[in-house]
């Protein structure tokens, strides 16, 4: 049986989800605090681990950066009612495997949860870099180097190029794209994904005006080839 580890302290939160995740056949042992979580992390083995950002005397933040520094490897996706881009990146940074923001929908985190399990089988090790060309994507340091020169993606670029490295060979629309990693509650059109992926382009792309990483995949959104 699968092990998630709960770190929430919201009661209602963590019986729905405890009862939720059961039903699908996961075993879910839940923490209220950072000190009880930062051990029951520590010292167990978990499949999962659901982190809440907001936590009586510490943050999920340093919590993420407290087990990873104890070389805890497990998968983390942080749960938070703050969605800026600056606070998930900041998770990337401190080596969250992904990032969700309340209320979110049960279904979208099962899914998060088993494409984390699905990184996490054995398998070749290294799995949060990604190379493709002469880029190199470092996504639990949140770094981007073009022929080992560093390169100067905004927190929005960072994140759009992570989630076509996910999702690689996926055709994205605009609206998912808009979903994913601008989230729910944003407002802005889908002409934002467009210049968003023009500047990325520049920026990862041997040839920008003809790109061979970044698809267009007509009257549909987008595609990641690399």
């Amino acid at each position: 049986m699968r092990r998630v580890l709960l770190i929430e302290d919201e009661p209602g939160l963590v019986l729905t989800l405890t009862d939720r995740l059961e039903n699908e056949g996961f075993e879910v042992v839940s923490a209220q605090d950072g000190r009880t979580g930062l051990a029951r992390a520590a010292g167990e083995a978990w499949d999962v681990i659901l982190l809440d950002v907001m936590l009586p005397g510490t943050s999920g933040f340093d919590l993420c950066r407290d087990l990873r520094q104890k070389g805890v490897r497990t998968p983390i996706i942080m749960l938070t009612a703050r969605g800026q881009v600056i606070d998930k990146v900041l998770g990337f940074k401190l080596g969250a495997d992904d990032y969700l923001t309340k209320p979110f929908d049960m279904l979208e985190l099962l899914a998060r949860i088993e494409v984390q399990l699905r990184r996490a089988a054995p398998g070749p090790s290294g799995d949060h870099e990604y190379r493709f060309g002469d880029i190199v994507v470092d996504t639990r340091k949140a770094e981007v180097w073009r022929a080992g020169v560093p390169l100067d993606l905004s927190a929005r670029e960072f994140l759009l190029l992570k989630h076509f490295l996910q999702h690689r060979g996926d055709t994205l629309t605009r609206e998912q794209l808009l979903n994913e990693v601008w989230g729910y509650d944003a407002v802005p059109s889908t002409r934002t994904v467009d210049v968003h992926v023009a500047w990325l382009r520049q920026k990862i792309e041997p040839n920008p005006r003809h790109p061979q990483y970044i698809l267009t995949v007509h009257g549909l959104g987008y595609k990641f080839a690399g």
